[in-house]
């Protein structure tokens, strides 16, 4: 899976924060979701917008984010 095709980033929205498909639902909220205890599946049944393949994509850019964060310095 590319995150890119799912993943966006625009200024005028949510102040340019990581967004799932131009919808104003951030990879963080998603993140933060799974991290208070939710499954995929219930973040599906609460957002019926969002698919598996969304929440797929915030743990690919997140993932990405943290081996470029944590790549030694050269």
């Amino acid at each position: 899976m590319d995150w890119r095709e799912i993943i966006t980033v625009e200024p005028d929205r949510r102040s340019g924060k990581p967004c799932i498909r131009e919808m104003r639902v951030t990879v963080s909220d998603v993140l933060d979701y799974l991290a208070s205890g939710m499954s995929p599946d219930d973040i599906i049944n609460d957002f019926p917008y969002l698919t598996l393949d969304d929440i797929r994509a915030c743990l690919a850019f997140a993932a990405e984010r943290e081996r470029r964060l944590s790549a030694p310095i050269q």
